[in-house]
């Protein structure tokens, strides 16, 4: 477990044809209108991809022109998705939002000869709406580089005129966003929620640990899809960016991302690291321990940012319980509790530092695959009333030495209550 997939496994294109796709953006048509104010308002807290970074180009070719540039990308032709969506008809939405609308369809050897027979979803742009040309380049150059268990298969797009689309494997479970907040949705399991967290946990130390590294940068329910067996795959990588490379420790850029989840530093400063996506994860996973949306405006004042409200219980042993999803009752330890807990508390650090690293969150994630009522310890239901947590209110387990690093080798908690320290993960938590 753990294992990620090796690069030869998860690259799917050669140097060569990126540089083609870079070369091609470099020289195309680069002029693009300024925005007006209007323009900025309608977009608010989403915006285009840098244009500066040639992982974002502005402008492509004509993509039937040019021929398939990644291995495993297909060109589609603009009749040819109209064909497989049936006109784009209405029975065959699959949901909307501010980019536009996303239809079902079903791709075989009748559409193009040498076409393997499978569902797709089909992402067309709103010509009007929240992602440009350039970040839907953006999700062409990412995705046609990349491939992995837990990100979201790109089977091909179409660039005809104006019309922009993206044609995706199709995740028969939809978002998460849906099975943890659509009242009508059966609740998911305790078991389901920690396997949905590890996947998409992967996928982002995937893209952390890639040779170029890539930030995700809007990390959230709505963008983790699941497919029949709950499988959690990564959607939506309009918003990704390259990150810092050598000597760097940030990549600059202007706010984008949702609020709820976006980094607080990220927010004050535009300084992006791969440690911003570790925040938002530390959202989600609240989402899935809490059943609570990120911001909920129905809530009480006090209740309706979820970090604000959580995060301090994370570590009182007296309140931890509570803040779990009441659904999830009888269906864990309070020793995995306190884990998931105590990654989730971590992960939300204020310092960027503190946080951990996503590979040592999918180390942490793993060994909560298997626990639950079966493993001979308090079960939750016993301790709903505040009672007492053998270890206290965040666990002291073992955490590996990439996690340690955040306060350097030798060094000593020095603070007189370590578990709640502000500085993070201390080394003397690490044996």
């Amino acid at each position: 477990m753990g294992n990620c997939g090796t690069r030869e496994e998860s690259a799917v294109v050669s140097h060569a044809q990126v540089q083609q796709l870079h070369m091609l953006a470099k020289n195309a048509n680069t002029s693009t209108p300024t925005p007006t104010d209007k323009d900025k308002d309608k977009k608010h807290n989403r915006s285009v991809s840098d244009p500066s970074d040639p992982s974002t180009p502005r402008n492509f070719e004509d993509s039937r022109k040019n021929a398939v540039l990644y291995t495993h990308v297909i060109a589609f032709t603009l009749y040819e998705l109209e064909t497989i969506t049936k006109s784009f008809r209405s029975d065959y939405i699959l949901g909307e939002g501010g980019f536009g609308t996303v239809y079902k369809g079903y791709i075989d050897e009748n559409l193009r000869v040498g076409l393997k027979s499978l569902p797709v979803a089909v992402k067309v742009l709103n010509k009007e709406g929240l992602q440009g040309h350039r970040e839907w380049l953006t999700e062409v150059n990412f995705l046609g580089q990349l491939r992995h268990p837990n990100l979201v298969k790109l089977i091909g797009y179409c660039c005809e005129d104006d019309h922009r689309l993206l044609v995706y494997e199709f995740m028969f479970r939809g978002s998460l966003e849906n099975h943890l907040f659509r009242k009508a949705a059966v609740p998911l399991s305790w078991a389901t929620r920690m396997m949905i967290a590890l996947g998409a946990a992967k996928g982002l130390a995937f893209l952390h640990n890639a040779e170029r590294p890539v930030i995700y940068r809007d990390f959230k329910t709505s963008n983790i899809l699941l497919d029949s067996d709950y499988t959690a795959k990564l959607s939506d990588f309009g918003l990704a960016k390259a990150g810092p490379q050598g000597d760097e420790t940030h990549v600059s850029t202007r706010v984008m991302g949702t609020y709820g989840y976006a980094a607080p530093e990220y927010v004050m400063t535009g300084h992006l690291t791969a440690r911003s996506d570790v925040y938002s994860f530390g959202v989600v996973l609240l989402e899935l321990l809490t059943g609570r949306k990120s911001v909920d405006k129905t809530r009480p004042s006090k209740e309706q940012n979820l970090v604000d409200w959580a995060r301090p219980k994370l570590n009182d042993k007296r309140k931890l319980l509570q803040i779990i999803d009441p659904r999830l009752e009888n269906q864990y330890s309070v020793r995995a509790a306190q884990k998931a807990c105590s990654l989730a508390y971590y992960c939300l650090s204020q310092n960027p530092k503190a946080r951990p690293l996503m590979s040592d969150v999918v180390e942490t994630l793993e060994p909560l695959q298997s626990c639950g009522n079966g493993l001979n310890e308090v079960s939750a239901s016993s301790t709903t009333g505040g009672g007492t947590f053998a270890m206290g209110g965040i666990p002291n387990y073992r955490m590996n030495n990439r996690f340690s690093k955040n306060v350097g080798p030798g060094a000593s908690c020095l603070s007189p209550n370590p578990n709640c320290s502000p500085g993070g993960p201390a080394a003397c938590r690490v044996r």
